[in-house]
């Protein structure tokens, strides 16, 4: 009788909110893909029909059986769970194990935050040597215990395995540990950037000293929560001048301590050779001089034109530069009466900062830092805020 039938008609009964097992099967091995495609969304459609298409030829129905069969498990009251049984916990492992990496991700991103997924479900997903299948598992299931992550960090199938234990929010210094024995440096710079890790101190201190032929690890050292005298100390040998400037504005920081961070910028500052351009006329001091000078790449001439216009010695400027610092530069930019697309160009120019870094103009090409902000940075570049 189905065989009979045309593929549009055939469609619609697969979609169809009551269908008996007997045609559910019938449609399950159909010679369209259309029509099974149509009973695997169909929510209504028996489990028997589901097994079915979970071994389909076509990687698109599969997708569509894991997604369903995951995202329907989460709402399930307790009793309905339960009926899911043996064969569908069979079924489910089956899409965990198939050969298409989308099948696989598609369950891994249903269950990845359940905490009633079946536990061997979400330990095998999470072995998985594909970054789109273990990742989603590993950074946000509740299942997983340290000692599990601990094993996925000793025995990573890949790279991507202790990448995304790395990310993982809340590891614990059991897991950190694991990591920095086990990890490459992408893996630590990973750990580093993830600031609700919690790290020794003497695993910190040692990767503060290690940072010194690491130096991209030595932004995500200085943001770290907590970092102790030492690493402090270490840190302070080898990062460049911007760095060590928002190293000096921690505020967790002894007193004695960032007064002698403050004073070693200072000192940096003072030994930079600097050469010195020449002095533009009070007339070409303007926004659009500003901007050709960007356009044109002459440096000099844009930070003596900013000094200028701010009315500030150009020793200000070049300290901003110096210590790459956007925010001092924007901040020039707004006492000389600019607007950000001037505070935007110095940041690109003289702080040879990327676009993706620079600061942006807020609604309307509002400057982006408050007004007391600003006056804080002006007086911090000028030596008052010492």
């Amino acid at each position: 009788m189905i065989a009979e039938l045309d593929e549009a008609a055939r469609v619609r009964l697969g979609a169809r909110p009551m269908i008996e097992p007997e045609v559910s099967r019938g449609l399950a091995m159909d010679p369209s893909v259309t029509v099974r495609v149509s009973l695997a969304l169909n929510p209504a459609a028996p489990l028997e029909a589901d097994v079915l298409l979970a071994r389909d030829p076509d990687e698109r129905v599969r997708v569509l059986i894991a997604r369903k069969l995951g995202a329907l498990a989460p709402a399930l009251s307790e009793q309905a769970r339960s009926k899911l049984g043996a064969e569908t916990l069979e079924t489910l492992i089956a899409l965990a194990e198939d050969a298409a990496v989308r099948v696989r991700a598609a369950i891994a991103d249903a269950v990845k935050d359940m905490p009633e997924a079946p536990r061997a479900l979400i330990l095998r997903l999470a072995r998985d040597d594909a970054a789109p299948v273990c990742e989603p598992v590993i950074r946000f299931s509740p299942l997983l215990t340290t000692d599990d992550l601990v094993a996925l960090v000793a025995a990573a199938p890949s790279v991507a395995t202790r990448l995304a234990v790395a990310r993982r929010a809340n590891i614990d210094t059991t897991v950190s540990d694991a990591l920095v024995a086990n990890g490459a440096d992408d893996v630590i710079l990973a750990l580093l950037s993830n600031g609700s890790a919690q790290i020794r101190e003497a695993t910190l201190d040692a990767l503060a000293e290690q940072s010194a032929t690491r130096p991209d690890w030595q932004e995500p050292l200085i943001q770290r929560p907590v970092l102790s005298d030492r690493a402090v100390s270490a840190l302070s040998r080898i990062v460049a001048d911007h760095l060590l400037e928002v190293l000096a504005r921690r505020g967790d920081l002894p007193a004695d301590t960032a007064a002698g961070l403050r004073a070693l910028v200072s000192e940096r500052l003072a030994a930079a050779p600097v050469a010195a351009p020449p002095a533009p006329s009070v007339g070409e001091a303007t926004e659009d001089g500003i901007l050709e000078a960007a356009g044109q790449g002459d440096a000099a001439k844009a930070a003596a034109l900013l000094a200028a216009a701010a009315g500030v010695p150009l020793a200000v400027v070049r300290r901003a530069a110096t210590l790459r610092n956007a925010k001092g530069l924007v901040s020039l930019a707004w006492r000389a009466g600019f607007t950000m697309r001037a505070g935007y160009a110095v940041q690109l120019l003289l702080a040879r900062l990327s676009p993706g870094v620079a600061l942006k103009a807020g609604p309307g090409n509002t400057f982006p830092l408050s007004v007391q902000e600003m006056r804080w940075q002006l007086d911090f570049l000028s030596g008052n805020g010492r």
